[in-house]
């Protein structure tokens, strides 16, 4: 268990130093009707990626600042600069609510080789575990990963996209089908209390509480169409988010887990959704047949994750794969694909996060936007989270209706309603609704890269 002063560290800094969550005044949205020229949204979220390790060195984005030098210890006597580093296997460096304030430092973001210097539990599974701190500092370029970089060159890449939650992947995927992360004592929604770090965890003595709302409580009631697809193998995270690599434990659909919450979701089991919770080969053929659902989200097994040691090469394949998918597909026309990573992984980036409530934001990640309707290589510098997901889909499917205790019918006590955060910025920018739909744009699922290794050190 984390130490509570560390916790209560983490909250004074997320929070401003003031202790308090200040509640989010409801902002309008306003709907533009072309909107719903998109009737499919796919979410495909992979691992363990900061935006300057991928992007860092992308033309006209927010990259990586020339002077950037990290200091290897407290004394600062020497310091890392950025490198790029062409290794398939990375190490990362520690992810939990810990690491990221430390990461952060009170705004200097400078304590990412510190944190990898003091890494701890590593197997051997992961070669670059915790003998090469400075691997945080390297950076993947346009010859690594060209068909990442090819999607922002084409589509939209989002230069301020922050984790919701500055912490590790389970809270995150909490909040990418809930906005919120808690620890619920009992089926009452109203018991759950905020934990940014260690709600309920699958795989315990007792399998955890879900009891607030979830996105798929308001679609459900709407009539739209959802499902949550998975890659029947390993999970790509450990039990423990301060451990960079741990022991595989298996996953698949019908497993519960870091990357599949929803099954211990309350009302996902009192609506009679957990059909909807399927392994991917569903996705490929809803494609194929042009069956998309409304609603699509897609976590990735570890081999295929990019979170370290999975190869760099691997996820990306996996990923153009789905893309290509849906390209393929008839539903091409009428989707949008929204591609995040889930937290920093311990890499180095150098943007402050902005502060919205006690839980976030957390570090810039990756995130690129492809769709017919896309603006071509636009980049977006609006301040994004994933919540601007869940906004986009409340958006487009339920008239703007939100995750709100006021009016969801089912009161819970979440710090705020992210969708509405002032700071939030609007999917709804990225689209150019004027223009008729682009044709798709098919990638090779293994393009030629400068990717090397893996080795071992």
């Amino acid at each position: 268990m984390r130490r509570t002063s560390v916790l209560i560290a983490l909250a004074l800094v997320l929070a401003g130093c003031s202790g308090h969550t200040k509640s989010t005044a409801r902002k309008p949205s306003t709907i533009d009707a072309n909107i719903h020229n998109i009737r499919h949204v796919v979410v495909i979220m992979q691992e363990n990626r900061s935006f300057d390790e991928y992007f860092g060195s992308y033309p006209g984005a927010d990259g990586i600042p020339k002077e950037t030098c990290i200091p290897e210890t407290r004394q600062g006597r020497t310091c890392v600069r950025p490198f790029a580093d062409h290794r398939d296997v990375n190490g990362g460096g520690p992810h939990g609510a810990a690491a990221a304030a430390a990461d952060i430092h009170r705004g200097a973001m400078d304590g990412f080789v510190r944190q990898a210097r003091g890494a701890r539990r590593c197997v051997s599974s992961n070669p670059r575990c915790g003998l090469a701190s400075r691997d945080v500092m390297g950076y993947h370029g346009q010859s690594d990963i060209p068909n990442y970089w090819a999607y922002a060159q084409h589509f939209v890449l989002q230069d301020r996209m922050f984790e919701p939650n500055a912490s590790w992947s389970l809270p995150e995927h909490l909040f990418q089908v809930s906005e919120w992360s808690a620890h619920c004592p009992t089926h009452d929604p109203e018991s759950c209390q905020n934990a940014l770090e260690a709600p309920g965890r699958p795989g315990g003595f007792r399998p955890p509480i879900y009891a607030w709302t979830d996105l798929t409580y308001l679609l459900h009631r709407a009539g739209v169409s959802w499902r949550y697809y998975v890659v029947n193998g390993t999970e790509p995270d450990c039990e423990d988010d301060q451990a960079i690599s741990c022991a595989p434990r298996r996953q698949n659909a019908k497993t519960p887990g870091i990357w599949n919450p929803l099954p211990y979701f309350d009302t996902v089991r009192e609506n009679g959704e957990l059909g909807n919770i399927q392994s991917v080969d569903n996705f490929y053929a809803a494609a194929s047949s042009g069956a998309l659902p409304a609603v699509s989200w897609i976590v990735p097994s570890n081999p295929v994750s990019e979170h370290p040691p999975a190869r760099v090469s691997a996820g990306q394949s996996y990923v153009t794969s789905l893309v290509n998918a849906v390209m393929k597909s008839p539903d091409w026309s009428s989707t949008a694909i929204f591609l995040a990573w889930d937290d920093w992984g311990g890499f180095y980036d150098h943007v402050v996060p902005p502060t919205v409530d006690v839980n976030g934001y957390g570090l810039r990640v990756p995130g690129l936007v492809i769709s017919p309707y896309a603006k071509a290589g636009f980049i977006d510098h609006q301040t994004l989270s994933f919540d601007a997901y869940a906004k986009f889909i409340e958006d487009d499917f339920l008239g703007g209706a939100r995750l709100d205790p006021q009016t969801d019918g089912r009161p819970d006590r979440r710090p705020t309603v992210r969708e509405d955060a002032s700071v939030l910025g609007d999917l709804q920018q990225d689209f150019d609704f004027s223009k008729p739909p682009r044709p798709p744009m098919l990638l090779p699922v293994h393009p030629r890269t400068t990717l090397i290794g893996p080795e071992t050190p």
